[in-house]
Protein backbone atom coordinates (compact mmCIF):
# COMPACT_ATOMS: atom_id res chain seq x y z
CA UNK A 1 0.00 0.00 0.00
CA UNK A 2 1.24 3.49 -1.28
CA UNK A 3 1.23 6.01 2.00
CA UNK A 4 0.61 9.36 1.15
CA UNK A 5 3.59 11.64 0.92
CA UNK A 6 2.56 14.51 3.16
CA UNK A 7 2.30 11.48 5.79
CA UNK A 8 6.02 9.98 4.71
CA UNK A 9 7.33 13.33 5.35
CA UNK A 10 5.94 13.68 8.85
CA UNK A 11 7.47 9.74 9.87
CA UNK A 12 10.40 11.39 8.47
CA UNK A 13 10.67 14.48 10.49
CA UNK A 14 9.22 12.20 13.77
CA UNK A 15 12.47 9.89 13.01
CA UNK A 16 14.51 12.63 13.62
CA UNK A 17 14.06 12.69 17.55
CA UNK A 18 16.36 10.77 19.77
CA UNK A 19 15.44 7.11 20.57
CA UNK A 20 12.38 7.67 17.92
CA UNK A 21 12.51 4.25 15.06
CA UNK A 22 10.43 4.02 12.00
CA UNK A 23 7.43 2.16 14.27
CA UNK A 24 7.35 4.89 16.81
CA UNK A 25 7.51 7.66 14.47
CA UNK A 26 4.15 5.64 12.70
CA UNK A 27 3.06 5.73 15.45
CA UNK A 28 3.20 9.14 16.40
CA UNK A 29 2.40 10.22 12.96
CA UNK A 30 -1.09 7.72 13.31
CA UNK A 31 -1.89 9.09 16.99
CA UNK A 32 -1.23 12.95 15.01
CA UNK A 33 -3.98 12.10 12.38
CA UNK A 34 -6.37 10.13 14.43
CA UNK A 35 -6.16 11.22 17.80
CA UNK A 36 -5.80 15.24 17.74
CA UNK A 37 -8.14 17.79 16.55
CA UNK A 38 -6.68 20.49 13.83
CA UNK A 39 -6.94 23.01 16.81
CA UNK A 40 -4.83 20.87 18.81
CA UNK A 41 -2.29 20.59 16.17
CA UNK A 42 -2.16 24.44 15.30
CA UNK A 43 -1.49 25.15 19.21
CA UNK A 44 1.23 22.07 18.91
CA UNK A 45 2.76 23.83 15.87
CA UNK A 46 2.95 27.45 17.20
CA UNK A 47 4.52 26.27 20.40
CA UNK A 48 7.21 24.65 18.24
CA UNK A 49 7.95 27.69 16.31
CA UNK A 50 7.65 30.09 19.57
CA UNK A 51 9.78 27.17 20.98
CA UNK A 52 12.71 27.90 18.44
CA UNK A 53 12.19 31.82 18.24
CA UNK A 54 11.79 32.56 22.13
CA UNK A 55 14.23 30.19 23.77
CA UNK A 56 17.92 31.43 22.94
CA UNK A 57 21.06 30.88 25.63
CA UNK A 58 21.70 33.23 28.58
CA UNK A 59 24.70 35.59 28.05
CA UNK A 60 26.88 34.33 31.08
CA UNK A 61 26.16 30.96 31.42
CA UNK A 62 24.73 29.25 27.90
CA UNK A 63 21.55 27.82 30.13
CA UNK A 64 18.36 28.05 28.16
CA UNK A 65 16.52 31.42 29.04
CA UNK A 66 13.48 33.32 27.30
CA UNK A 67 15.74 36.45 28.90
CA UNK A 68 19.05 37.44 27.87
CA UNK A 69 20.16 36.09 30.91
CA UNK A 70 18.81 33.00 32.98
CA UNK A 71 16.68 33.00 35.88
CA UNK A 72 19.38 31.45 38.19
CA UNK A 73 21.71 33.99 37.02
CA UNK A 74 19.35 36.84 38.03
CA UNK A 75 18.30 35.10 40.89
CA UNK A 76 20.50 37.06 43.90
CA UNK A 77 20.16 34.69 46.44
CA UNK A 78 22.24 32.04 44.53
CA UNK A 79 26.15 32.01 45.42
CA UNK A 80 27.60 33.00 42.12
CA UNK A 81 31.36 31.94 43.65
CA UNK A 82 30.41 28.48 43.13
CA UNK A 83 30.01 27.73 39.62
CA UNK A 84 29.25 23.96 38.11
CA UNK A 85 30.13 22.89 35.03
CA UNK A 86 28.05 20.55 32.69
CA UNK A 87 27.21 19.66 29.39
CA UNK A 88 24.05 20.36 28.49
CA UNK A 89 21.13 22.67 29.70
CA UNK A 90 19.86 19.46 30.65
CA UNK A 91 21.82 18.73 33.50
CA UNK A 92 21.09 22.36 35.56
CA UNK A 93 17.41 20.79 35.01
CA UNK A 94 18.68 17.49 36.63
CA UNK A 95 20.84 18.94 39.06
CA UNK A 96 17.88 21.70 40.31
CA UNK A 97 15.27 19.05 40.59
CA UNK A 98 17.49 17.47 43.24
CA UNK A 99 17.90 20.24 44.85
CA UNK A 100 20.55 21.71 47.29
CA UNK A 101 22.83 23.23 45.46
CA UNK A 102 22.54 26.98 45.32
CA UNK A 103 25.42 28.17 42.83
CA UNK A 104 25.42 29.31 39.42
CA UNK A 105 26.08 27.11 36.72
CA UNK A 106 28.37 26.99 33.32
CA UNK A 107 26.87 24.83 30.62
CA UNK A 108 29.79 23.96 27.93
CA UNK A 109 26.49 22.94 25.36
CA UNK A 110 28.63 19.96 24.63
CA UNK A 111 31.86 17.76 25.51
CA UNK A 112 34.81 17.68 23.57
CA UNK A 113 34.78 14.76 21.08
CA UNK A 114 37.76 14.42 18.40
CA UNK A 115 36.60 11.57 16.67
CA UNK A 116 33.52 13.90 16.58
CA UNK A 117 35.77 16.64 15.34
CA UNK A 118 34.37 18.53 18.81
CA UNK A 119 37.56 20.59 20.04
CA UNK A 120 37.39 23.07 23.07
CA UNK A 121 36.42 26.01 20.74
CA UNK A 122 33.04 24.24 19.97
CA UNK A 123 32.46 24.47 23.39
CA UNK A 124 31.78 28.00 26.15
CA UNK A 125 35.17 26.85 27.52
CA UNK A 126 37.13 30.30 26.23
CA UNK A 127 34.17 32.16 27.77
CA UNK A 128 34.16 29.93 31.16
CA UNK A 129 37.81 31.55 31.14
CA UNK A 130 37.02 34.66 30.81
CA UNK A 131 34.26 34.40 32.98
CA UNK A 132 36.68 33.64 35.72
CA UNK A 133 38.94 36.40 34.86
CA UNK A 134 36.06 38.65 35.57
CA UNK A 135 34.13 36.90 38.41
CA UNK A 136 34.72 36.33 42.12
CA UNK A 137 34.42 32.47 41.47
CA UNK A 138 36.07 30.70 44.58
CA UNK A 139 35.08 27.09 43.34
CA UNK A 140 34.37 25.42 39.96
CA UNK A 141 32.67 22.33 40.18
CA UNK A 142 32.74 20.03 36.96
CA UNK A 143 30.13 18.16 36.75
CA UNK A 144 30.35 16.42 32.73
CA UNK A 145 29.66 12.85 32.58
CA UNK A 146 31.18 9.92 33.73
CA UNK A 147 31.88 8.91 30.09
CA UNK A 148 35.20 8.79 28.03
CA UNK A 149 34.36 12.49 26.54
CA UNK A 150 32.60 14.20 30.03
CA UNK A 151 36.35 12.68 31.57
CA UNK A 152 38.63 13.99 28.61
CA UNK A 153 36.45 17.67 28.81
CA UNK A 154 36.41 17.52 33.11
CA UNK A 155 40.85 16.62 32.89
CA UNK A 156 41.25 19.25 29.65
CA UNK A 157 39.32 21.77 31.98
CA UNK A 158 41.47 21.34 35.53
CA UNK A 159 44.69 21.22 33.28
CA UNK A 160 43.63 24.44 31.64
CA UNK A 161 43.03 26.38 35.23
CA UNK A 162 44.70 24.46 37.15
CA UNK A 163 47.26 27.46 39.23
CA UNK A 164 44.66 29.62 39.33
CA UNK A 165 43.23 30.81 42.69
CA UNK A 166 40.31 28.67 42.68
CA UNK A 167 39.06 25.48 44.10
CA UNK A 168 38.57 22.58 41.07
CA UNK A 169 36.31 19.95 42.12
CA UNK A 170 34.74 16.84 40.62
CA UNK A 171 31.77 15.58 41.26
CA UNK A 172 31.70 12.13 43.02
CA UNK A 173 30.58 9.42 41.10
CA UNK A 174 29.73 6.15 42.41
CA UNK A 175 27.34 3.49 44.04
CA UNK A 176 24.11 4.87 43.55
CA UNK A 177 22.05 5.60 46.73
CA UNK A 178 19.74 2.64 47.73
CA UNK A 179 21.24 0.50 45.95
CA UNK A 180 24.23 -3.04 46.58
CA UNK A 181 27.44 -3.13 45.76
CA UNK A 182 27.66 -6.59 44.73
CA UNK A 183 25.00 -5.31 41.61
CA UNK A 184 27.58 -2.83 40.76
CA UNK A 185 30.39 -3.45 37.87
CA UNK A 186 34.01 -2.86 38.67
CA UNK A 187 34.27 0.56 36.81
CA UNK A 188 31.65 2.18 39.02
CA UNK A 189 33.20 0.61 42.22
CA UNK A 190 36.22 2.23 41.50
CA UNK A 191 34.99 5.47 41.08
CA UNK A 192 33.06 5.15 44.40
CA UNK A 193 36.04 4.10 45.97
CA UNK A 194 37.68 7.15 44.62
CA UNK A 195 35.03 9.91 45.38
CA UNK A 196 34.76 8.80 49.14
CA UNK A 197 34.33 11.39 51.87
CA UNK A 198 35.59 11.87 55.54
CA UNK A 199 33.35 11.17 58.00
Amino acid sequence: MSIPEVLRRVIDKFMKFPGVGRRSAERMAHFVLNKLSLDEIKVFSEDMIKLKESIKFCSICHNISEEETCSICRDQRRDKGIICVVEDPRDVIAIEKAGGFQGVYHVLLGALSPLDGRGPEDLTVSNLVKRLDSGPAKELIIATDSDTEGEATALYISRLLKGRNIKLSRIGMGIPLGSNIEYADGGTIMKALEARREL
